[in-house]
């Protein structure tokens, strides 16, 4: 079974169409049905590693300031508690809290699902990502939820490569300033190269202005993570930046791609180029 990991930006993404909702449509149409998904977002942030464990996740409305038509979504997928328990039990000794009605399906799992499974009648899971653990415990952690594939399990996060919203540039919105553009091809040639290395981009002169807070990055490590167990690198799904300080770059692991874009990258313009 595939994984990914997509870059989802506003969450205007999930009401609208553009390049980026088109190519997560497009690959859940070309991916066989999982008999689950497990989604790693960036907005469950705490202080513990947990997992949605309830039968009817909520569906989280977690923005403000945004058009009413946006709190009127809802992405009733049903939960999965028996994956709950699987989760627990593969990751040991790692300890993973079972959420009964805390949490449910945030903004950074839903806005993506909507394209990529809009009848929302897969079941779906969310994993946190543990506030206080570094970067290398969540790429690890990724490497740990490998089987989970192998049995049927899609595994997503939900993040951005760059994000710093206090350097957003309205007059930009498919541009990227240039410390944007570098860190994410930094990010590119480790995840496409040597996914096991990518905790190490901690380590580049633009990772502090990219990952001003560390939650959007951290799910791109939980691919990393998956592609360094699975002994092959990522795939880009589609590039681009938004803004001046978003990317909105996506990867794939193992994702099936069309025969017309076999070698070929989606470009932010639309336009493909080999990989």
């Amino acid at each position: 079974m595939p994984a990914a990991f997509l870059g989802h930006g506003s969450p205007m993404n999930a009401v609208e169409t553009n390049r980026y909702t088109q190519a997560w449509r497009a690959f859940g149409a070309r991916v066989a049905r999982p008999r689950a998904i497990l989604a790693v977002s960036a907005h469950w942030y705490v202080n513990a590693t947990a997992v949605t464990a309830m039968a009817r996740p909520r569906t989280i409305h977690d923005f403000y300031g945004f058009p009413s038509e946006l709190f009127q979504v809802q992405y009733p997928a049903p939960g999965s508690t028996s994956l709950a328990e699987e989760i627990a039990e593969i990751v040991k000794p790692t300890r993973v809290g079972q959420d009964q009605d805390s949490w449910g399906l945030d903004h950074g799992t839903w806005s993506v699902l909507v394209h990529a499974f809009p009848l929302a009648d897969v079941p779906v899971v969310q994993l946190s990502i543990h506030a206080l653990k570094d970067l290398d415990f969540h790429l690890d952690l990724g490497s740990r939820l490998a089987p989970l594939r192998e049995s049927g399990v899609l595994i997503i996060g939900s993040g951005n490569v760059v994000h710093n919203l206090r350097e957003l540039d309205w007059s930009r919105p498919e541009l990227g300033f240039d410390w944007t553009r570098r860190f994410d091809a930094a990010a590119r040639d480790v995840l496409t190269g040597k996914p096991g290395e990518a905790a190490g981009l901690r380590d580049h002169p633009d990772f502090a202005r990219s990952a001003p807070t560390p939650d959007h990055f951290i799910p791109l490590l939980y691919l990393a993570g998956l592609a360094s167990a699975a002994g092959r690198p990522a795939e880009v799904l589609i590039e681009g930046c938004a803004f001046g300080s978003l990317s909105m770059t996506a990867y794939t692991l193992d994702a099936p791609r069309p025969a017309a874009d076999q070698g070929r990258t989606i470009r932010v313009d639309g336009s493909a180029s080999p990989s």
